[in-house]
């Protein structure tokens, strides 16, 4: 049964940014754009790079060792090398808390 579990405050993920946590042994990126949270998974399908050092515009974050970009919003490919998608995660706010199903 799928259950949401907190992960940081509103304040730890400034708007434009990404960060990387640790769920239920998962590497999740959070996304912020615009006060809108995505959570998706942090390991690049191309090569395993970590998303949360890449950079985000708009809903498009950047792989940094290939340039591999996803849309945060669907974890869908818009640019290669990457072909398949990364897995994406419910994020909700609970108050002045980030929380993700897992």
């Amino acid at each position: 049964m799928a259950r949401f579990e907190r992960i940081a405050k509103l304040g730890d993920v400034d708007d434009g940014e990404l960060a990387m946590f640790e769920i239920a042994g998962n590497p999740v990126a959070i996304a912020n754009v615009g006060g809108s949270f995505y959570g998706f998974h942090n390991v690049c399908t191309h090569t395993g790079c970590s998303l949360a050092e890449g950079v985000l515009d708009e809903t498009t974050v950047t792989c940094p060792c290939h340039g591999s970009q996803f849309d945060v919003t669907t974890g869908g490919v818009q640019r290669g090398p990457a072909i398949d998608p990364v897995s994406t995660y419910p994020v909700r706010v609970q108050g002045d808390t980030i929380e993700v199903e897992v």
